[in-house]
């Protein structure tokens, strides 16, 4: 065979493989609502919202529906005739959270549509068929034509809006249009480490009112030098742990009693805010000690809970040293390898 006719066949051969074996689209998966309620409130200096290629949120309900109210950020998901249109200002491809979400769709399965008025004034026959045709939910529909367009999974928010407008009432929004400047002025909650009950935030989430109303707060866990009026005259509602943001302070000795106040008051039923002053540090290992103790768990496994909750979170050497400590508490003889990249 010539050369030529060698090309020919290996061009051949490479055109199949292009049409047989497709780029791999980006997959489609389940959002729970505590996971957007932490996306949302990521921050670095300002909140990641001011990010352009951080979350792209899609809200495929009705122009009426979004218009009375939708999530913050949220776009609305235009439809010409039976077709989605994909938003031209936004570069999906380098998009990181792509979430959709609808009235409250809480499965990937298809579901029965029936047939409408207007359908139902149509032939006979053709209508009976119409009354079991299968459709996919419309967050479900639009996610999997994001996925060609994405190489991050995209997610569907589980309940829809009503669930987690249900949750984060204070999220809702008639704002359509956000200015950068509104979004550097974006104030970010608490993250939330166990939905609706323990949340880690920093000094000044903790001293402002309307984080304490609109989160329930009603116990909290100051890890920090930092004073301030919480539950004047209540301190069962208030645990101090008064230690410097240092390599060197010691935080081993106040665990036990911190995990003891932390049970008693999810026994109660409280809703607990753990904080430091910035929140990245201190506060952080006290919540991953906590975990530890409650689900008799690794280090490891803690750790990774709580940096997928808080991005930015990172205790320092010597708390971390004295985490391993714990875990051997805990655990028994069971070490963490900290030369783990993770740490």
């Amino acid at each position: 065979m010539s050369r030529s006719s060698l090309l020919s066949v290996w061009v051949a051969v490479i055109s199949l493989a292009v049409f047989w074996f497709p780029t791999r689209m980006a997959d489609l998966v389940f959002c729970e609502p505590t996971e957007l309620y932490n996306i949302l409130n990521q921050v670095t200096k300002l909140s990641r919202l001011t990010e352009p290629n951080y979350l792209c949120l899609f809200d495929v309900r009705s122009k009426r529906e979004y218009d009375e109210s939708h999530v913050i950020t949220a776009l609305r998901v235009k439809k010409e005739g039976s077709e989605y249109l994909i938003p031209e200002s936004v570069d999906l491809e380098c998009v990181k959270y792509c979430v959709v979400y609808d009235n409250n769709t809480s499965s990937m399965e298809m579901f029965v549509r029936h047939a409408t008025a207007d359908e139902e004034e149509d032939d006979e026959d053709n209508s009976n068929e119409r009354d079991r045709d299968l459709v996919s939910r419309p967050a479900v529909e639009f996610g999997k034509i994001l996925t060609q367009f994405t190489h991050h999974p995209v997610y569907i928010l589980r309940g829809g809006y009503e669930r987690f407008s249900g949750l984060y009432h204070f999220f809702r929004t008639q704002k359509i249009i956000w200015m950068p400047q509104e979004l550097d002025e974006f104030q970010p909650y608490p993250i939330e480490i166990v939905p609706g009950r323990i949340f880690l935030g920093d000094f000044s989430q903790a001293c402002n009112p309307k984080v304490q109303k609109d989160l329930r707060i009603s116990a909290h866990v100051n890890v920090s030098m930092d004073t301030g009026p919480f539950f004047v005259g209540d301190p069962d509602k208030l645990l101090h742990i008064k230690i410097e943001d240092s390599s060197e302070s010691k935080i081993l000795p106040f665990l036990r009693h911190l995990c003891h106040f932390i049970e008693i008051h999810l026994h109660l039923g409280s809703v607990i805010l753990v904080f430091s002053t910035r929140g990245i540090s201190r506060s952080c290992a006290a919540v991953i000690a906590f975990l530890m103790h409650k689900k008799q768990e690794t280090l490891q496994r803690s750790w990774t809970h709580v940096k997928n909750c808080k991005n930015n979170m990172r205790p320092n050497w010597g708390l971390v040293t004295q985490l391993l400590e714990w875990e051997k508490i805990v655990l028994g003889d069971f070490v963490t390898d900290i030369s783990d990249p993770l740490y």
